[in-house]
Order: structure tokens, then C-alpha cells, then sequence
């Protein structure tokens, strides 16, 4: 008895001990994110030739935004290129000026407060652990501020399904690489955000994405989706796409309470934002968001 009951206590400190260890484990440490080089000359006056000479509305009030480009999955080294375009669209334009941030100690009340909207640029595989700061981006966005995407701002929140449908769809692959001029057509051709295309349906090289649940024309109003009319964009492996219904929005707007949501998948390669109509539509669908661009922004359910 003497023996059996020794055993079973030292298993019991021996549970006891695991137990503890396990819970004061350290949390995985953040990944690393880059220090990005200066962006080279030709690049530069690259963005600089892209952008417009003003934007398409008068802010109606000095604006704040809050560029987030914080990574825990891929990071694309096209995050440099737009944050340096905004930066160069905020001093040409003064449709706003611009903060950048990669600390997710930005997203409480109080600092989120003198912003009226946050950008995630190719942000991926974001969860936001914190409730408080969960709270703290729903609550900017509901009470009537604006939240912009970038590419991979979809390729987050895979355990927080508001956020998810706070930005209309996430990350379902991309069937489409870059290397490849890719057809677009516009859904709304006179829309607003549209203006820079023209009413014409253009071809763009870029990574393009797929979109899963919770994405639904029901709930947000498509700009530019993929011509699947067009040969050239059934030229991949055809075992990446997974929609059945020849649905792949690129861009979108939508609104989430009192707030808007614009969101655009062009972004993957740098050379995206040399292009004067899709600049253009960038700083439209910020306009948008920040509240200054008032456009038709109702689901249109109909493909």
C-alpha cells in the first residue's frame, strides 16, 4: 500500500509540474517583420508618373489614415511600393494624410480615434487575439468609419468571422500567377470608382485570388471581376478553382453598420501601382471610405 500510494503521489506532483510548465510557457514569439529598403529611383518616379493630378472629391475635412501592414503569414514585397504611393498620393492630392503602423497596439478606442479609416496593405493571417482590440476595429467601422484592403487583407481572420464579413470575403487561392495579362471587365462601368477605366474592360498582370464564404454579391457591390468570357483566363490549372459559378471579384464596396469597406485584390507586384487607372480606382475607393466620395455603394446580387 505503502509503495502503490508513494507512486501515485509522485505521478500527481509529476501531472502537477507538467501542468504548471505548460501553462507558464511564453507566448510564440511575433514573426519578425522586414526592414524594407528605400524604394529605387526608376521605381519611384514610376508611382510618381501613376498618380493623379487631384482627387475625384474634395475631402470634406482634413483626414487621417492608418496604414496597417503587419504580416504573421506571406509577406509580399509590394507592401513598400503602395505605402510609398500613399505617401506620395497623400502630398500631391491632400485627400488625407497618412500614418503607418505594424504594432497591433494601434487598434484600441483611443488610438484608433483621430482616424477616419485603416488600410490593411497585404496584411496576412491576422487574428487579432486581443477581444479588446477585436471590439476596438468593429466598433471604428460600425459607428461610420472606413476600412480599405489591399490583396491579401482577405488572407485574415480565419477564426473571426465578423472580420471576415466586416471585409466581404477571404482568400480561397489564386489560380491566376503573375506573368500573365489577365482579362477584367467592369460591373459597374459608370460607377465612380471606375472613372480611370473608361467603361472598358482592361488587361492587368497581377496575382489574382478566388473568394470563399463569407463573399457574396448579395452582401457587397462588385466593381471589376475577371472575364471568364475571355480564353486567356482559362488558361491555368483548372483544379485551383473552386467556385462553380464563374464568380471572381476583384473589387468591391460595401457597407458594414455606419461604415464603408472598399477592398481590391490588385496588388501582388509592385508594378500595379504604375498603372494611372488602377491608381486612379485606389484613390477613389479611399475616398470612399473615408467618407468623402459619395457613390451607390448597394449590393447588386444579380452576376
Amino acid at each position: 500500500m505503502k509503495t502503490n500510494l508513494r507512486h501515485h503521489i509522485l505521478l500527481t506532483l509529476a501531472a502537477g509540474f507538467s501542468l504548471a510548465t505548460a501553462v507558464a510557457a511564453p507566448a510564440p514569439p511575433e514573426k519578425p517583420q522586414p526592414d524594407w529598403k528605400p524604394i529605387p529611383a526608376d521605381m519611384l518616379a514610376k508611382l510618381q508618373a501613376a498618380l493623379p493630378d487631384k482627387p475625384p472629391a474634395a475631402p470634406a475635412q482634413p483626414r487621417k489614415l492608418l496604414v496597417f501592414s503587419r504580416c504573421e503569414g506571406f509577406v509580399h514585397d509590394s507592401i513598400p511600393h503602395f505605402n510609398k504611393l500613399l505617401e506620395l498620393m497623400a502630398e500631391k492630392t491632400g485627400a488625407f494624410s497618412v500614418t503607418f503602423s505594424r504594432d497591433m497596439s494601434a487598434f484600441t478606442a483611443e488610438n484608433l480615434k483621430p482616424f477616419d479609416a485603416v488600410l490593411f496593405n497585404n496584411t496576412t493571417r491576422l487574428e487579432f487575439a486581443d477581444p479588446a482590440a477585436r471590439q476596438a476595429l468593429l466598433d471604428f467601422v460600425r459607428g461610420g468609419k472606413g476600412l480599405i484592403g489591399i490583396h491579401a487583407a482577405t488572407d485574415n481572420f480565419y477564426s473571426w468571422p465578423e472580420a471576415a464579413e466586416m471585409i466581404g470575403g477571404q482568400f480561397d487561392g489564386h489560380p491566376w500567377h503573375p506573368g500573365s495579362a489577365w482579362a477584367f471587365k467592369l460591373d459597374d462601368p459608370a460607377h465612380p470608382l471606375n472613372a480611370g477605366f473608361g467603361g472598358k474592360g482592361f488587361a492587368l498582370d497581377d496575382e489574382i485570388y478566388q473568394m470563399k464564404a463569407p463573399y457574396s454579391r448579395a452582401a457587397v457591390h462588385v466593381l471589376i471581376s475577371l472575364d471568364m468570357a475571355q480564353e486567356c483566363n482559362m488558361k491555368i490549372n483548372l483544379k485551383g478553382i473552386h467556385r462553380q459559378d464563374n464568380d471572381f471579384a476583384v473589387s468591391w464596396i460595401k457597407r458594414f453598420g455606419q461604415g464603408r469597406v472598399f477592398y481590391c485584390s490588385f496588388g501582388h507586384s509592385g508594378r500595379v501601382f504604375w498603372n494611372p487607372a488602377v491608381v486612379a480606382h485606389y484613390l477613389a475607393g479611399i475616398q470612399y471610405a473615408l467618407g468623402d466620395l459619395k457613390v451607390d455603394d448597394s449590393p447588386q446580387p444579380k452576376l
